[in-house]
């Protein structure tokens, strides 16, 4: 336990961290960037359809304020006094979109998450209308390509797919938002005065904001056919953008907001151009500052508002790789295989051999995103014998993460022209070592693994409370934070001669979904974490062999 004494002059500073599988509320120290406490709640995924990925916005909104309420109660079993908290940030999983009722403050529909490809047809038509038939004719005005990933594409779904979002959009009571926005709304007042904005982070994920501008673009929204009425307005990162209006801790200011990719690159203290973060999470998130410069990705790459931190202070952009399927690759052979009861039972079963034994895992349930932009990939299992074990394909999902790091990282030093020497890394996953060691030796670079992981609601904090001036960006001014690092181990003719086979493996995923099928382009898992009927009998076949041999 903590004496009252030594913390009575601490200012601390909230972090409610709302991810696609669960929410957090952290308590920080704003003089070292401590961890004091935290609370967390699992979100529910809904899959209504094949390839349909809903969560419940009033779920996600209730486990904010419980996580808050525990948080708190937290601090005051360490002698801290509530009194202390100066204000709090939000960060939040991007892309995924809600709709809802100005009048009533109720959802419309589910919230539709980020990797939810019901969109496809949608993606189609709209690529088809563009000059040239080009997936990528809008990056010029948001950096985007054309795709299932972004919310402009799902909103504009809803908006020709749900009856009860057309009354509320011809009634002038449908409202739009990211779920930071429709936390912020609901946080501040909801239907009685609740805050109706959105931060340059998250807005640059929805294609309907000119990169350049920072400002809601009117021939985006028209290609779209979005009506500008609709949108939250756009603020920095770091402001006072409202009070929390009940709870724990009612009249607090919500001072910070980024996406949570962002987030963890200001978390990383990457605040010079050239630095770099890679986030292990449900999917995996590679981002590079490049300063005030927005930089046009040549090779399948994002360009994204970095940070914002201050209505005054300057737009700083960063290049993106995403990659959909990372941590969900362990839940796919935890929840739809078994060979796990645990996640974090992996690393023990991977490291039971030396080698995957040419096997490789390519995870594409959700289509390949960076560099590739497929939608008709699919996830697959090459390279399998007699002597593949369950072992050999643990192994393989783990290799998956690293060589499609190393994918995004390739088309990263190619966009930018400064090749990464380390690599910095947080997120759930980096707990692992062995998934450490091998991204090492599958990159040729150091990794370098913070002691203190949670960078990404650290992120949110260090905004709010850069707002309020409670907080130093300077990295003297914060504790010193021990790091791992993990070096290569293997010398570059293996690296590169795995990776080639893995390239391999990448194209024989590619183009599964025949073309002439109506739902030929739609990219869709059997769930998020269940993969295709291709790996499943592939994986069947190899249990059944491995049962015999034991």
């Amino acid at each position: 336990m903590m004496a009252e004494s030594s913390v009575t002059q601490l200012s601390l500073v909230g972090a409610i961290d709302q991810g696609t599988s669960s929410t957090r509320f952290l308590i920080f120290s704003s003089q070292k960037a401590e961890l004091l406490t935290y609370h967390q709640e699992e979100i529910r995924l809904i899959y209504p359809k094949e390839g349909w990925v809903e969560e419940d916005p009033l779920e996600i909104l209730q486990s904010v304020k419980t996580c808050i309420y525990k948080a708190v109660e937290n601090l005051k079993a360490l002698n801290i006094s509530q009194e202390n908290m100066k204000c709090i940030g939000i960060t939040n999983q991007r892309e995924t979109t809600v709709v809802w009722d100005k009048v009533t403050g109720q959802p419309l529909h589910n919230a539709i998450v980020w990797l939810d490809t019901r969109t496809a047809s949608t993606v189609e038509k709209l690529i088809a209308q563009s000059p040239g038939k080009s997936k990528d004719h809008l990056r010029p005005l948001c950096g985007l390509p054309i795709t299932t990933y972004f919310s402009a594409v799902k909103l504009k779904w809803l908006i020709d797919n749900c009856q009860e979002v057309q009354d509320a959009l011809r009634e002038g009571r449908l409202m739009f938002g990211t779920i930071d926005s429709w936390l912020l709304w609901n946080l501040t007042g909801g239907k009685n005065g609740g805050q109706y904005l959105t931060d340059v982070t998250n807005a640059s994920r929805t294609m309907l904001m000119n990169i350049n501008t920072l400002q809601w673009d009117t021939k985006l929204c028209s290609f779209f056919d979005i009506p500008k009425e609709i949108l939250p307005e756009i603020r920095s990162s770091s402001e006072v953008y409202g009070h929390l209006c009940d709870g724990a801790l009612k009249g607090l200011p919500v001072s910070g907001i980024l996406g949570d990719q962002q987030a963890a690159l200001v978390g990383q203290m990457c605040f010079k151009a050239g630095q770099a973060k890679n986030t292990y999470g449900t999917g995996c998130f590679l981002l590079m500052n490049t300063g005030e410069q927005a930089v046009e990705s040549k090779h399948g790459l994002l360009t994204t508002v970095g940070y914002q931190l201050g209505k005054d202070q300057p737009v700083i952009y960063a290049l993106e790789g995403a990659i959909a399927i990372a941590g969900a690759c362990v839940r796919w052979l935890r929840d739809n295989m078994g060979i796990i009861k645990t996640s974090e039972e992996i690393e023990t079963l991977a490291s039971k051999v030396d080698s995957t034994h040419g096997c490789y895992f390519v995870p594409a349930f959700s289509g390949l995103f960076c560099p590739y932009w497929l939608a008709d990939a699919r996830g697959t299992i090459c390279g399998l014998t007699q002597f593949t074990t369950k072992e050999h394909i643990a192994r393989a999902a783990l290799e998956a993460v690293c060589f499609q790091t190393r994918e995004l990282l390739e088309a990263m030093n190619q966009d930018s022209g400064i090749p990464l020497k380390s690599l910095q890394v947080d997120g759930g996953m980096t707990g692992n070592n062995l998934l450490m060691q091998l991204q090492a030796d599958l990159l040729g670079i150091n990794v370098v693994r913070p002691s203190m992981p949670e960078t990404t609601a650290l992120g949110a904090a260090m905004a709010a409370g850069v707002a309020l001036g409670i907080w130093s960006l300077k990295a003297e001014d914060l504790a010193s934070i021990t790091i791992d690092t993990f070096k290569p181990s293997i010398v570059a003719k293996e690296r590169d001669d795995r990776f080639a086979q893995w390239k391999e493996a990448v194209k024989r995923s590619m183009h599964w979904v025949p073309s002439e099928s109506s739902t030929a382009h739609e990219l869709r898992p059997a769930s998020v974490l269940a993969g295709g009927i291709f790996a499943f009998i592939s994986f069947a076949l190899m249990v059944a062999v491995d049962i015999t041999r034991r």
